[in-house]
């Protein structure tokens, strides 16, 4: 959620970062259901004040006398007032609420402007830059990989983008995920295993909701989604939260499934493994201090980063643009692999600093060396998402024989160097 300071004394600079992000809110009419609902308040106050007053009046009067029955009378109005004034005020703030929470993060002076993905910018590339592909072809046009990668039976089971992964692939799926894991663990993020549903109020304090609502597949009879990312559990752990200074910075990773509707994709950007409707991801999640949340941001694209150079997969890094950033995101970096068989990079990482934003709406605070209660920062990445890391594997890793080689970092979690079926010649 936005500072409430902010809205209420520097609008302009919400209403510059609204443009500068591309997103529709009606800015105007917010500001004005604020003004309503403290005006309501300060009424309902005056007249509460005014209760308390006629029945300290009443006190010091004989009961039954003619002033007594005239203050009893004036009670009966005021009281009546008072709850009319109540049931505006639950209005009133109810509407408010629904429309601050539509008011995206404003996105941090560092962020470069652009409209869409074109404006974002290539800050490096990473990963072996000897590395050649002379066998490389898109992973789903590898003869074998439909029988590992069951796509139709998936489809029969639940529906399109729900494949089965089997044998060899369903292990180093494994193997991949016990590595991030691993990797995350040594660098000082504690481990946890997260629920895969959440509630509402979950969903709308990490922003997901009301922007990612079409998005998410919910079960409306128990009031739960299927969280679209290990993030919204994760830090929702500590939602309402008072956290102690010297206990930050809190570093969680896990692994979970992910589940996102992905209403409207179609064509060749979505074959194979480059876009499902369930897929397994490890998150890293962090709660730091304030002024600190913009180096830890860069700490964090790092430990990203540092499993694709592990995997000897070639990589790039973006800083988004203001127009391609999220709802809930500050600042946001993505980390392409270079897929060489389709001759194209696949996203499998974004890492994003989202300021106070998460922490208002799920009122996160710490309280600092001073006593002072603050909200904290929050911070997640992507360790990365299954599918797309996989994909890069099967076709930079390809052999002439048909064999896929596995990379040297999961071969002890694999107990073998390849998998696969030689070629027909």
């Amino acid at each position: 959620m936005i500072d409430l300071k902010m809205l209420r004394e520097d609008s302009e600079r919400i209403r510059k970062g609204i443009a500068r992000k591309k997103f529709q809110c009606d800015l105007d009419r917010i500001i004005e259901l604020d003004q309503k609902r403290r005006a309501i308040i300060t009424e309902s106050e005056q007249l509460r004040a005014q209760q308390k007053s006629a029945n300290a009046e009443m006190a010091a009067m004989q009961k039954g006398s003619p002033e007594f029955l005239d203050k009893i009378g004036q009670l009966k109005v005021l009281s009546a007032s008072v709850k009319a004034l109540q049931e505006r005020q639950q209005e009133a703030e109810a509407a408010w609420q629904e429309g601050v929470m539509t008011i995206p993060n404003i996105p941090h002076a560092s962020v470069p402007d652009g409209d869409d993905e074109s404006g974002n910018v290539v800050i490096r590339e990473g990963g072996p830059p000897d590395r050649v592909f002379p066998d490389a072809r898109p992973h789903f046009d590898i003869p074998w990989f439909s029988e590992l990668a069951d796509f139709s039976g998936g489809a029969r089971v639940t529906g399109a983008g729900f494949p089965f992964f089997l044998g060899d692939l369903a292990r180093l799926v494994r193997a991949l995920i016990d590595f991030f894991l691993e990797e995350a663990r040594g660098s000082g993020y504690v481990e946890i295993l997260a629920p895969l549903l959440v509630n509402r109020d979950s969903a709308l304090a990490t922003g997901q909701l009301p922007d990612k609502e079409g998005q998410m597949y919910e079960i409306p009879s128990e009031g739960l989604f299927l969280i679209p990312t290990a993030e919204v559990p994760i830090t929702n752990l500590y939602r309402g939260a008072v956290l102690e200074g010297s206990d930050l910075p809190l570093k969680h990773c896990g692994h979970t499934p992910c589940f996102r509707r992905e209403a409207g994709s179609y064509g060749k950007d979505v074959r194979g493994l480059n876009r499902l409707h369930q897929f397994d991801k490890v998150e890293l999640v962090q709660w730091v201090y304030p002024d600190s949340s913009f180096d830890a941001l860069e700490g964090l694209l790092e430990d990203s980063e540092r499993l694709l150079r592990k995997l000897r997969l070639p990589y790039r890094v973006l800083l988004m643009c203001a127009g391609d950033i999220g709802f809930p995101h500050a600042k946001q970096y993505d980390i392409d692999v270079w897929a060489a068989g389709q001759k194209r990079w696949l996203e499998v990482s974004s890492c994003s600093n989202f300021t106070d934003f998460q922490a208002r709406r799920a009122d996160i605070r710490f309280r600092d060396e001073g006593g002072k209660l603050r909200h904290v920062h929050t911070l997640n990445g992507s360790a990365l998402a299954i599918p797309r890391t996989l994909a890069a594997i099967l076709e930079n890793n390809l052999r002439a024989d048909g064999l896929v080689e596995i990379p040297e970092v999961l071969r002890s979690r694999m107990g073998v160097e390849t998998i696969g079926r030689v070629a027909k010649v």
